[in-house]
């Protein structure tokens, strides 16, 4: 900020940013690991700034102070390109939240699951990858194999039709790390039991449940943090990486080592 503040000609006393002016920015504006686009966007309210000044300038008035709040931001760019996701408030039937790790950092990823009577078919949508496709098939698998425990009928999966969809729809995903996720979503679709909404999970599933480490935590955690989720599922063999993530992203967070999808379950569903 400092920067362009001088690359315009400009001091504080003519352009000042408030705190919530610019997490709106960063926020609605920019979506990337760095900053450069911040910085652009900054230099775009710059000009705009400057523009101001000169038209009061030229009324032949004394141009008053340039403040950016959180409320006036779209005076100078715009509509936000971005929008911050809403936390759902109590538990649902068929939507878990998942963390995922993008090029642009973390993201959390709200699964949905739909059940309709049918052929037994399995419905994938969202732009997911292969190797995430493959993890929704052996999350139901592992479902179907203790659907007992939880008074799943027999012929339930010949009988019905699964949906499992990722907004947001334009958005390529890939990877294995929400396979937990996407099997607590279709356990809890299946079996009518809501699910938490204050709970975001990551890991990897097996044929057996067991819960497989991931990469990309702090990322994760972060994102979490950001949507206002303080309770995180974990893969017990990631609880080393935990120990080196920066204490001002773990303060305050509830952080649940899982080792099966047992553990998973259990704090999950309600």
């Amino acid at each position: 900020m400092p920067g362009q503040l001088k690359k315009h000609g400009l001091t504080k006393d003519r352009l000042r940013f408030q705190k919530k002016g610019i997490a709106a920015l960063i926020q609605g504006y920019t979506r990337e690991a760095g900053v450069r686009g911040l910085e652009r966007k900054i230099g775009e309210v710059c000009r705009k700034a400057v523009l101001s000044i000169r038209k009061q300038k030229e009324q032949g008035l004394e141009p008053e102070r340039i403040t950016i709040t959180d409320r006036n931001l779209e005076q100078y760019l715009g509509y936000a390109k971005y929008r911050k996701e809403m936390l759902r408030k109590k538990p649902e039937i068929g939507i878990v939240r998942g963390l995922a790790w993008t090029s642009v950092g973390g993201e959390t990823l709200e699964i949905e699951v739909n059940t309709m009577p049918g052929k037994g078919e399995l419905v994938l949508t969202g732009r997911m990858g292969d190797v995430m496709k493959e993890s929704a098939l052996t999350g139901i698998s592992y479902i179907r194999s203790i659907g007992d425990q939880y008074q799943i009928p027999t012929d339930y999966f010949d009988q019905h039709d699964i949906h499992i969809h990722i907004p947001e729809g334009a958005v390529p995903k890939d990877g294995p790390s929400a396979g937990i996720t996407m099997a607590s979503a279709v356990l809890s679709a299946v079996a009518g039991l809501p699910a938490r909404q204050d709970v975001a999970m990551t890991g990897e599933i097996t044929l057996r449940g067991r819960v497989l480490p991931i990469g990309g935590l702090k990322e994760k955690m972060l994102a979490a943090k950001t949507l206002g989720i303080h309770t995180i599922l974990v893969p017990e063999e990631n609880r080393p990486d935990v120990t080196r993530i920066p204490a001002e992203i773990t303060d305050g967070m509830e952080i649940i080592f899982a080792a099966d999808m047992n553990k998973v379950l259990e704090k999950v569903l309600v």
